[in-house]
């Protein structure tokens, strides 16, 4: 562990629905607690598959693979080790809406008498990662929990994330459907776009037939919600879909001027909700 952690009033923990890559947890000095995906007898964490194992694994297996969220005593293990190097931990996650990792880690942190701040995102993946960046950038800054937590609540209103999928067969059946649900029927080369509302539950977008549109869909979206702003940190995230990825990094970057552009892959557990599909996560400069 480097001098400059001890110099931190805190450190960052987040978990694996946020896919961020370990190279940049480690350079940014945040801590991931994973969740677990499951084939029916057998456990796996978040994040040991690579995209084409897991997706290979999920199209062998009879059923769909679940998933489950770190347990109190995941949350309560890693909070002691961070503990030994920082006196507090802000401890950002996916939101209460779509899993109950925000619960664990809410009941593991009662037992710290208040060294461990608790946020909800009310986002996932890139538009959770958005916001854990800005927290360790607010650690290496030298700001106290208080300052930062500020900063992630002004950060949280700004975040906007939109996911594009192939097909809501793996939403449907993982049950985190909702109001989605007016969304099925024909799907026959149809492209469904979601996001999510301010509470932290999705939201439709819109039904798109073909690719093609369905690309120049999400970037008419992004563009709706920047605004007059041209300024902003980016999240790409794909589900076996990088070509996809890499098409809209680049319309990105043609248009705005990108303070931070991440292409990343999503993890075992969001893809096992998704399947196949592309996500674009956005953080306008203030």
């Amino acid at each position: 562990m480097s001098a400059e952690t001890f110099k931190r009033s805190f450190a960052v923990v987040t978990d694996s629905t946020s896919d961020i890559s370990p190279q940049i947890a480690a350079e940014r000095g945040i801590t991931v607690v994973p969740l677990q995906v499951t084939f029916g007898e057998e456990s796996i964490a978040d994040g040991v598959l690579d995209q084409e194992a897991f997706f290979a694994k999920m199209a062998s297996s009879p059923q769909l693979p679940t998933t489950s969220q770190p347990s109190v005593g995941a949350f309560t293990d890693v909070y002691e080790q961070v503990l030994e190097s920082v006196e507090e931990v802000v401890s950002i996650h996916i939101s209460n809406r779509l899993s109950g990792t925000l619960a664990s880690a809410l009941k593991a942190a009662e037992r710290f008498e208040g060294r461990i701040h608790v946020f909800d995102s009310l986002n996932l993946s890139g538009g959770l990662a958005l916001q854990v960046y800005e927290a360790a950038a607010a650690a290496a800054q030298g700001l106290t929990p208080t300052a930062a937590l500020e900063r992630l609540e002004r950060a949280r209103e700004r975040v906007k994330m939109i996911v594009g999928l192939d097909s809501l067969d793996n939403l449907a059946k993982g049950g985190r459907i909702g109001r989605v649900s007016a969304f099925l029927g024909s799907m026959l080369n149809l492209k469904v776009t979601l996001t999510v509302d301010p509470e932290g539950a999705f939201l439709p977008v819109a039904r798109t037939r073909g690719e093609k549109a369905a690309i120049a869909h999400t970037l008419e979206w992004v563009e709706q919600q920047m605004g007059d702003a041209r300024r902003a940190a980016f999240a790409v995230g794909h589900a076996l879909s990088l070509e996809r990825a890499l098409r809209l990094r680049d319309a990105l970057a043609e248009r705005y001027e990108v303070t931070e552009m991440h292409v990343y892959e999503a993890g075992s557990v969001i893809s096992t909700h998704t399947g196949t599909g592309w996500g674009v996560a956005l953080l306008p400069t203030e």
